[in-house]
Formats: structure tokens, C-alpha cells, sequence
């Protein structure tokens, strides 16, 4: 998307996949950060499972990564590292487009991690009243709902319209007994793990348990129809997958990258050519 938009431009960009899959075990994120800057690279993406880890090797956040705790977007300038989280508007813009309809009220997010968190903070701004937080790690799930209570009360009713302030976020323990009845309060329910990725198969809970009046979202967007979306469908939810994600947050990565502002419809016509190409 990067390389496309560049040239639609003028500009002559290089956009390259730092595997760590592909590299010796074991390496540190530290070094990859050091050698990428060294080799002159404008910035890096950061993904799974980095996005906190890399806070430490930053010199600046922007008021996003500080509220979220995590950076997806590392630029390089002027001898500096500037973390940015392009997740948060992202999630939100692809929300709002794939799901005109919806206001996120009663939602339950599975996942605290670095792209969680950069979820439960979009969903707060968008005016979630009840936000259930679960994760395999009550610890995280419990620190990202404190960490949205204490921004909702930090931007009050002045700040954000309707009812940000009255924001309640309260993590669920990732067990069956209190998934269920979650799941049964819920309106929407989003998954910000990366279960449904290729090469972590399945779904982030039992899809028994929802019905035709929830609506589900997903960020995983390789493969974009995930089990867990095609198993909500089925059940007649209303469903957006990760595209919308993917490619609002690579529009504002560009423009932090480039300094130019990316045309997300020729950006958004390039994500879809990966599935035909």
C-alpha cells in the first residue's frame, strides 16, 4: 500500500517485511530497531507481539501511544525516535465505515495487548458506556480497564460529546462462566488477539454463544474472512473484518512517514487487489 501510494505521488518509496520469523532466535527488538535506523529506513511498523515492547526504545510519544501504551507506527527524524499508534483511529474509521450503523455501547473487547488497548480506547471515545475487557492474562485485562476508567475521567463530558465520561471498563476473567454472561450483555463483541491469523487457527471464544443481534469485528485482515467472522455470520451477527484497520492506520502511517497525506480510496483499492493478486 505504502510502495503504490508513493508512486500514485511521485514519490519513490521502499517498504520492506523484517520477518522475524525468518531471523535467528532469540533476536532483540533492540538490535532490529538499531540496525533499521542505521540503514536509513524512515520509520518501521511495528505488529504482534512488539507493540509494547518497543515503548522502551523511544524518545517520544505521541498523546495517542502514551494513552494506549503502545506504538505501531516508529518514526526516525532528526536523530530521534517518535512513537506513534495509528491502531487507535484506525480501529475507529474502519468501525464507522464497515458498521454505519452501529454505536458501540455494551462491548466486550478480547485482548489486552498492544492492539487492545489502542481498541479500548478508540471504542471509549465512540462513546462505550460498558466496555468488558477479557484476557488470558486477568492482569492486562484489569490494567487496560483502569487505564480507560482514569482517561475517561481525565476528558470528561467537555472534551469528547455524549457520554465518554460515564465510560465503565471492567476486565472479565477468560473463563466460561464469565465469558457467557458477558457475551449475554454484550451488543458487539471485537477481537483484538491475533487468533485467526494463518498461523494461529481458531476463534477467541465459543461462537455458540452469540446471536443475530450482536455485531462482531475482528483485526486480523490476512486471512480477511477469519473463522471467527464466518462462524458470527452464520449465526446472523453483523460483521466488519480487519481491513478497514489495516489500511486507515497505513494512511495515517504514510503521511507520519512521508509527510504527505495518503488518498485512502486508492490506498483501501490496493488492499483489495492482495486478495486477487
Amino acid at each position: 500500500m505504502h510502495m503504490a501510494e508513493g508512486a500514485a505521488q511521485g514519490l519513490n518509496l521502499r517498504y520492506d517485511l523484517l520477518d522475524t520469523d525468518q531471523m535467528p532466535p532469540d533476536t532483540p527488538l533492540t538490535r532490529i530497531v538499531d540496525q533499521a535506523e542505521k540503514d536509513g529506513y524512515a520509520g518501521l511498523n511495528i505488529t504482534f507481539p512488539y507493540k509494547q515492547e518497543v515503548l522502551a526504545l523511544t524518545d517520544q510519544l505521541s498523546d495517542a501511544a502514551r494513552r494506549v501504551g503502545a506504538v505501531n507506527t516508529l518514526v526516525f527524524r532528526d536523530g530521534k525516535r517518535l512513537g506513534h499508534n495509528t491502531d487507535f483511529s484506525g480501529f475507529a474509521e474502519g468501525l464507522r465505515r464497515g458498521l454505519p450503523d452501529v454505536t458501540p455501547r455494551r462491548v466486550l473487547l478480547v485482548g489486552a495487548g498492544g492492539a487492545g488497548g489502542a481498541l479500548a480506547h478508540a471504542l471509549h471515545d465512540m462513546g462505550a458506556t460498558d466496555l468488558m475487557i477479557t484476557d488470558r492474562r486477568i492482569e492486562a485485562a484489569v490494567a487496560l480497564a483502569e487505564a480507560v476508567n482514569a482517561a475517561a475521567n481525565a476528558l470528561g463530558v467537555d472534551t469528547v460529546a455524549h457520554t465518554v465520561a460515564h465510560t465503565v471498563a471492567r476486565a472479565v476473567p477468560h473463563t466460561k462462566d464469565h465469558i457467557a454472561p458477558a457475551i449475554e450483555q454484550a451488543e458487539g463483541i471485537v477481537n483484538a488477539t491475533p487468533m485467526g491469523m494463518a498461523k494461529l487457527p481458531g476463534t477467541p471464544i465459543d461462537t455458540t454463544l452469540l446471536s443475530d443481534r450482536h455485531w462482531v469485528g475482528d483485526i486480523v485482515y490476512f486471512p480477511r474472512e477469519t473463522e471467527f467472522l464466518r462462524a458470527a455470520r452464520a449465526r446472523g451477527c453483523r460483521t466488519v473484518d480487519g481491513s478497514g484497520m489495516a489500511v486507515f492506520q497505513a494512511v495515517r502511517a504514510f503521511h507520519l512517514f512521508t509527510g504527505v497525506t495518503a488518498d485512502d480510496r486508492r490506498m483501501r483499492a490496493t488492499f483489495e487487489s492482495f486478495e486477487t493478486a
